[in-house]
């Protein structure tokens, strides 16, 4: 039958409890919003919004296509075939991160980018406001002549709000008389491709008339280029612990761990074995000597603990050299230095002192361990603690 726990695991699991519905409540605040309407186009989603679709279709076909997990600093210095896909990128580009991208362009490069956020990332791009996300994608014509519209006279994608480019070098390749959709431009000896939205290029749309056309226009020939998909500005940085940090993951291992370890604790405090707690023998032989030694500090007599193990020594060497009991102190060392070879002048400032001792009511407590020490010290020199069976039955 299972027993009932008791408060201290009762608080426990308590605690526990609370702590799990603070992270609970913390990660539905502070976790990033999921979009409802679409999905980042990015080469890892199957979503309708997503672009794992366009990605392997390029591997199907033949391309020289990676997932770039890192900065456009590292991005290669031969760019002259070199095309990057910045498909709606939605994390901020550093500084250095800019003038690589910039560099990539003078050097021969090829960026095809999507969105409106895509102008913090682009040289001499200037922003325009999105569309309705509720709006059905639109219908857009090929507007010039050019080797983006061969085979696709008509793209869909989702129409932005009133884009209007202002700079002269930015040719609309698609849009209608409200918005342009499709804009292009060349920077040193590179090309921009800017599309107004990823939408020819989503899972859900690149079936659509034209779209498909459209895509492989703007990367060029399989034999010729190497297709770099960006995943380093959806938050992809090249480990999987940090694409886990950007999800509800860390914090769901956090939750089963504090459960775990709360589990563990309860059963290791209510299961584990029963012993009885360990109290101190009253008949150990160190419980006198503990019990004398707090005597004495509380007292504060010194000098009687001096006196004990100075009576016990004088006891026992008159014994030894066969001298009476009330031998003055400076005939005893006299008589121990001629017997035992022992040096006379510190034993007798040794046994001076015990003598002062005595007398003292005040007698400072660290000299008084000392003397006891020496006349341990003495004690052992001869072994006297091991006096016969005569001497005992004298003493």
């Amino acid at each position: 039958m299972p027993q009932a726990l008791d408060s201290a695991d009762r608080k426990l699991l308590i605690g526990a409890g609370v702590l799990l519905a603070l992270l609970v409540v913390t990660s539905v605040l502070f976790l990033p919003p999921q979009a409802s309407v679409s999905e980042v186009p990015s080469s890892y989603s199957p979503a309708w919004g997503g672009a794992e679709g366009a990605f392997l279709l390029l591997q199907d076909l033949g391309y020289h296509v990676t997932r770039w997990e890192h900065s456009p600093l590292e991005l290669p210095p031969d760019a002259t075939d070199a095309v990057l896909i910045l498909a709606e990128p939605d994390t901020p580009a550093a500084e250095d991160e800019r003038y690589a991208l910039r560099d990539f362009l003078l050097r021969g490069g090829r960026i095809i980018a999507t969105g409106p956020d895509a102008a913090d990332f682009l040289p001499e791009a200037g922003k325009f406001q999105p569309g309705d996300p509720f709006e059905d994608a639109q219908s857009f014509d090929a507007l010039i002549p050019s080797p983006l519209v061969r085979g696709a006279p008509k793209i869909t994608l989702m129409a932005p709000a009133a884009w209007q480019p202002k700079s002269l070098r930015q040719i609309v390749v698609y849009g209608n008389e409200d918005t342009a959709a499709v804009v292009t431009y060349h920077f040193g000896k590179g090309e921009v491709i800017w599309w107004a939205s990823a939408t020819p290029l989503t899972n859900q749309s690149i079936r659509d008339s034209g779209n498909l056309a459209f895509f492989l226009n703007c990367i060029g020939p399989p034999a010729k280029v190497r297709v770099f998909w960006d995943e380093y500005f959806h938050g992809m940085r090249g480990s999987l612990v940090t694409f886990l940090s950007r999800t509800p993951v860390l914090w769901g291992a956090a939750q089963f761990g504090l459960i775990f370890v709360a589990v563990i604790f309860t059963f290791s405090r209510r299961l584990g074995p029963i012993r009885p707690p360990a109290t101190p023998s009253r008949l150990s032989p160190l419980e006198f000597v503990d019990t004398l030694g707090d005597l004495y500090a509380s007292a504060d007599v010194s000098s009687a603990a001096v006196g004990i193990a100075y009576r016990r020594f004088r006891f026992i060497l008159t014994r030894k050299l066969g001298l009476p009991m009330d031998v003055p102190f400076a005939e005893l060392a006299n008589r121990a230095s001629e017997n035992f070879g022992w040096e006379e002048a510190p034993l007798l400032r040794t046994l001076s002192r015990c003598e002062q001792a005595i007398k003292s009511t005040n007698f400072d407590r660290k000299e008084a361990v000392e003397l006891v020490q020496q006349l341990y010290d003495y004690s052992a020199r001869l072994d006297l603690r091991r006096i016969t069976a005569n001497e005992r039955q004298t003493a």
